[in-house]
């Protein structure tokens, strides 16, 4: 493994940049340091780098982040694909605009609160346990909340972006080969994310759903590119006067179902105070019943067995009415079944 010291940093920098200068005064004005692929696993003192501006340390063997106390004007941080688990130690990075942590084995966003210049964090292709995503720590979060406008954080078992909701001024967000399943998980961060441009979500199941694009279109109207491929202003204009005129109809159409039983409504709420008699109906039934109501056009003049029909049926109506007073009840069944009525005294 190699300790990154000033030594080393001398042998890597070229001899005609620095003429006849001393290594120290070379350094205190440096502004750039290309320190990758070097196998480098320990950050050591550099404090004589006090003008450090852009440092590249990718693709080494760095396993903690630390020692960088001195770069208080340092603005690009190239750390990826290296063996970093924490975020920590940039307290006093406070100019920093770019950080760059894709590749390393972090499981959570945090130790980013005093970096409220920062303007793009890459944390892509974390090597994360089996089944576990990246987190992020609420507090970074809210921290980052104005200055952040570029994130990438693609292929870390993401399934919901709503807690990077509180980024207000995200303009492009990388978040391809995730876990994302809903077009209903992004929908609220659209409508927030009102200086959104640039949407990536390639390889996430949700770019299978149905109409999947029509609807972030729909969603976001300061987008200008989904998945790579340009958003046209006729395409948009399109799709907001379709969403518009089906919203119109189904308003129209709840309206029409609230004016069609209105009239009924008017009746339930009577139901409460006046409550309502039991009326009771002969059944259709194929069968004839036993006993017969004749009405007078049907009865045959001058017959004695008319007038005892007649007779008969005045007995059972009255009968029948006086039972209904005192058990409806009972009435009711013995109208369902005919064959009782005989049975009734008369």
């Amino acid at each position: 493994m190699v300790r990154l010291t000033l030594e080393l940093i001398g042998k890597s920098l070229n001899q005609k940049n620095r003429r006849d200068e001393s290594l120290a005064h070379y350094l205190r004005k440096t502004t750039h340091l290309k320190l990758s692929n070097k196998n480098i696993d320990i950050i050591d003192d550099l404090s004589l780098c006090k003008n450090l501006n852009v440092l590249y340390l990718y693709d080494n063997q760095i396993r903690q982040i630390h020692n960088l106390d001195f770069a208080t004007n340092l603005r690009h941080l190239y750390l990826q694909n290296n063996c970093i688990t924490r975020i920590e130690n940039l307290a006093s990075l406070i100019k920093l605009e770019k950080l760059y942590l894709g590749g390393n084995y972090i499981t959570v966003v945090e130790g980013l609160e005093t970096l409220e210049e920062l303007r793009e964090l890459h944390v892509e292709s974390q090597q994360l346990p089996l089944g576990e995503k990246v987190l992020f720590d609420p507090r970074s979060l809210h921290s980052l909340a104005k200055s952040l406008t570029v994130l990438n954080i693609s292929n870390n078992n993401i399934d919901e972006v709503s807690d990077l909701a509180i980024l207000e001024n995200i303009s492009h967000l990388i978040a391809v080969d995730n876990q994302i399943h809903h077009v209903k998980d992004l929908e609220f961060v659209l409508g927030v994310w009102t200086n959104l441009r640039k949407l990536e979500l390639n390889g996430n199941p949700v770019c299978q759903k149905p109409k999947y694009k029509d609807r972030v279109i729909q969603q976001s109207k300061s987008l200008e590119s989904l998945d790579g491929k340009e958003i046209k202003e006729m395409e948009r204009q399109f799709l907001m006067n379709w969403k518009a005129s089906r919203d119109a109809r189904k308003k129209n159409r709840t309206e029409s179902m609230m004016n069609e039983h209105a009239p009924y409504l008017h009746f339930d709420n009577n139901d409460k105070e006046h409550p309502h008699f039991p009326i009771y109906y002969f059944p259709m039934t194929k069968e004839k019943p036993n006993f017969a109501i004749l009405s007078e056009m049907h009865r045959p003049p001058h017959s004695k067995e008319s007038h005892r029909t007649v007779h008969e049926e005045d007995r059972v109506t009255e009968k029948i009415s006086h039972l209904s007073l005192k058990n409806p009840q009972n009435v009711q069944k013995n109208l369902s079944e005919p064959h009782l009525l005989r049975q009734m005294p008369l």
